[in-house]
């Protein structure tokens, strides 16, 4: 993993269900920092140096 002041850098793992889906384990430090929390709905950005995720709707909003 690596880290900027604007980005983290993580690996993308194989789910092994041959889906082509991947697995990004995001560090807890960075969701401290974000303030995410597990269930939360992400949006996804693909961009020319990597992708972007974005918070798209809180776990505690998603059932509401």
């Amino acid at each position: 993993m690596t880290t900027t002041s604007d980005s983290w850098r993580v690996v993308c793992q194989d789910s092994g269900d041959g889906s082509g889906d991947v697995i990004v384990e995001l560090p807890s430090e960075l969701l401290e920092r974000l303030g995410w929390t597990l269930g939360d709905d992400l949006a996804i950005e693909k961009r020319e140096e990597g992708i972007t995720l974005k918070l798209k709707q809180r776990a505690a909003d998603a059932s509401s």
